[in-house]
């Protein structure tokens, strides 16, 4: 694995010898680098690694799969590299959501409707015959359809409204969600069969807040795209506003991601995007995920906060300790090139002048070094 630098909120960013921790742009080259692309999935996370390796497994097979996760988070793609990976890729691929059913048309949108002699509706799961139906936000879909859509899986067979006839139906049904099913199984809110027909296999997509090593390339990837749909020539990002970016929670995840970089590529002139082309409130502290609620994944353990060693020797070297040292290291060439200014110095590396104050306690420098804040340094030897 390539070595890693933490920014201030925490995140992994990729530290590279050209990737200068004081340059203010970044190449979106340099963004994307350690990401791959698998179909319309942008992939860097273990976690993420870690579904597409269940995907890939489930991919050959007919059974049910149901995709839980946050409203967001890519359950689409999911069902959509299911069904391209499977032996059914050359059929349709239906995709029907069910909060979107009419309550009053539901069943003959999902069976179908007779509607006379020379005019007939199919329905989802007909227009899915030879490949994957796939039902988003099943937890929307009616109580009193739900055990007629658990006959027509059992049956593979359906009777469009109005008729008599029945129609065989060969399709592979992928179902997704934001909802705990079991759950509203237990509230008597969705029917207890039919969750144990659609759990028969299940795949869950981290929320984005839980995978953010992967921020960087997602908004490489979103800026490159939307630059090419509106004919711009962005090569660059202000690390302030990379920063930004991966030090918000985004409560909508990937979906609110693109949106945000979407509205940012068209309101930037030049081939810059800039910190101030970003929405106002990704920088309230509020919205920010705390740098010691991240930091956990990436626990030092018993380093020696003024060289970053392991106090345990090398058996105990880790990333950890990479990033340690490296953001250490970071932090003393932006003091210099700042004349030890803390204030320049957080304009340097893209961050606040209270994250510098922190690092400069964690690392042990607070007491030791006169760095000037504008303030001066408190009574007790801390910063800030």
């Amino acid at each position: 694995m390539a070595a890693m630098e933490r920014s201030s909120t925490g995140t992994a960013l990729k530290l590279s010898d050209d990737l200068d921790p004081l340059k203010r742009w970044i190449d979106l080259e340099h963004l994307s680098e350690g990401c791959e692309s698998v179909g319309s999935m942008i992939v860097r996370s273990s976690q993420v690694r870690k579904v597409l390796t269940t995907i890939a497994r489930l991919a050959p097979y007919k059974s049910t799969v149901l995709i839980q996760g946050e409203s967001g988070t890519g359950k689409e793609l999911v069902a959509r590299a299911l069904h391209s990976l499977s032996t059914r890729a050359a059929g349709p691929f239906i995709n029907c959501t069910c909060s979107a059913l009419a309550d009053s048309h539901a069943e003959s949108q999902l069976f179908g409707h007779a509607k006379s002699a020379h005019e007939d509706n199919a329905g989802c799961f007909r227009q899915a015959h030879g490949g994957t139906l796939f039902l988003d936000e099943i937890a929307e879909l009616p109580l009193g359809l739900q055990r007629r859509l658990l006959e027509v899986i059992e049956r593979r067979e359906v009777v469009p409204v109005g008729s008599t006839e029945s129609h065989h139906v060969d399709i592979r049904l992928i179902t997704s969600t934001n909802r705990d099913l079991k759950a509203m199984v237990d509230a008597g809110q969705f029917d207890e069969d039919l969750y144990q027909r659609l759990n028969a296999a299940a795949i869950v997509v981290p929320p984005l807040r839980e995978r953010r090593e992967a921020v960087p390339g997602l908004i490489a990837h979103f800026v490159q795209h939307y630059s090419q749909q509106f004919g711009k020539e962005i090569a660059e990002i202000d690390r302030i506003a990379v920063d930004t970016l991966t030090g918000y929670s985004w409560p909508g995840n990937v979906r609110e991601l693109a949106h945000t970089i979407e509205s940012a590529v068209l309101l930037t002139d030049g081939t810059r995007l800039r910190d101030s082309d970003l929405p106002t409130h990704l920088s309230n502290p509020a919205a920010r995920v705390p740098v010691d609620a991240l930091s956990g994944a990436f626990d030092v353990g018993d380093v020696d906060p003024q060289s970053g060693e392991s106090t345990e020797g090398l058996q105990s070297y880790s990333l950890a300790v990479a990033i340690h040292r490296a953001s250490r290291k970071a932090l003393m060439r932006a003091l210099e090139a700042a004349g030890g200014n803390c204030y320049r110095a957080a304009t340097l590396l893209g961050v606040s002048r209270y994250t510098v104050y922190r690092m400069l306690n964690r690392y042990g420098l607070a007491e030791t070094r006169g760095y000037r804040n504008g303030k001066g340094i408190s009574p007790n030897g801390k910063v800030g």
